[in-house]
């Protein structure tokens, strides 16, 4: 075959590529079982994790956006994406999802690394920065086993394809609910922006001037919940960042809703109960009526006390 022959071929070849690419947005529901035991690993579907008694107060159960090709779910997964159409269905067994089992993760360690209340069969510890659960308690040792719990499992998904997500809110309220599990408000505006900038004279000389420029700006409004959040707290750049770059958009302002004190409610002197027993100026001034105390008295014996200082 000709080198001529052999480029109409792969021109051919990818304009019939069809279906769903790395990098499209795609909203799936999906419920992945260990293999051998049946355990439930992971689902999107609430009616499946009630079934199973997991918690469903503790946390959301919906479709997930995720980015093919960004490692947001199992690349086995991912791949059997890669050409699917909307409406599509699979099933995908990935093997050793979690890693090999390793005998050399299982160690004898000091009991006293352990609290009290988390010494028995069974508890999951953290310990000197390792995640791992307790096989044994002897005297004052422990036998723990740091490897995941699921390590050396075949994981079977099986998932269907709801949605390809185009819309660029959609894609970021997607991508921030699946860090952070939480459903956060936001908007997109295109913003006038005034910047600086330098240039280079004929005469090699720089100039500064400022030109008006246009950004697209993700406006996301900062939840109460999300303020005492540790992940969104240490990881919200790096996050925001990320999106940023995947929809192509030129900055992200995360705006904090601070809402005024209802009316009747204590100013910050009576909250921290200050001087006076947290009274109000006005409640002084009228203790010191009860009283048949003059209040100017009181400041010229003040000022004669401070002069004889």
């Amino acid at each position: 075959m000709s080198d001529e022959t052999e480029a109409e071929t792969a021109d051919e070849s990818e304009t019939e590529q069809g279906g769903l690419q790395e990098g499209d947005f795609v909203k799936l529901s999906y419920t992945a079982y260990t293999v051998d035991s049946g355990e439930l690993v992971d689902t999107t579907d609430e009616e499946v994790a009630e079934e199973e008694g997991v918690d469903t107060e503790e946390q959301e159960f919906s479709p997930r956006t995720i980015v093919i090709g960004e490692g947001h779910i199992f690349e086995d997964v991912e791949q059997d994406l890669i050409g699917k159409e909307v409406g599509d269905t699979g099933e995908v067994v990935v093997e050793q999802a979690f890693g090999e089992y390793d005998e050399d993760e299982v160690r004898t360690v000091s009991a006293n690394k352990i609290p009290e209340d988390e010494r028995y069969p069974g508890a999951h510890v953290d310990i000197d920065g390792e995640h791992g659960h307790v096989e044994a308690v002897i005297g004052g040792r422990a036998r723990v086993d740091f490897n995941h719990p699921l390590a050396g499992e075949d994981v079977e998904y099986e998932y269907e394809i709801l949605d390809q997500v185009e819309d660029t809110v959609e894609k970021a309220r997607g991508l921030l609910q699946m860090y952070f599990d939480a459903d956060l408000d936001m908007h997109l505006e295109t913003d006038e922006v005034e910047e600086e900038v330098t240039e280079e004279t004929e005469e090699g000389e720089t100039e500064t001037t400022t030109e008006t420029v246009e950004k697209e700006t993700l406006y996301i409004e900062q939840s109460p919940e999300l303020q005492f959040n540790q992940q969104w707290m240490m990881g919200k750049d790096q996050i925001l960042n990320q999106v940023i770059d995947m929809l192509d958009i030129d900055r992200v302002i995360v705006q904090e809703i601070i809402d005024g004190q209802p009316a009747g409610m204590p100013g910050m002197m009576g909250g921290m109960g200050g001087m006076g027993g947290g009274e109000g100026l006005g409640d002084v001034e009228e203790a010191l009526e009860d009283a048949d105390v003059d209040a100017d008295e009181i400041v010229e014996e003040l000022d004669i006390d401070e002069d004889e200082a």
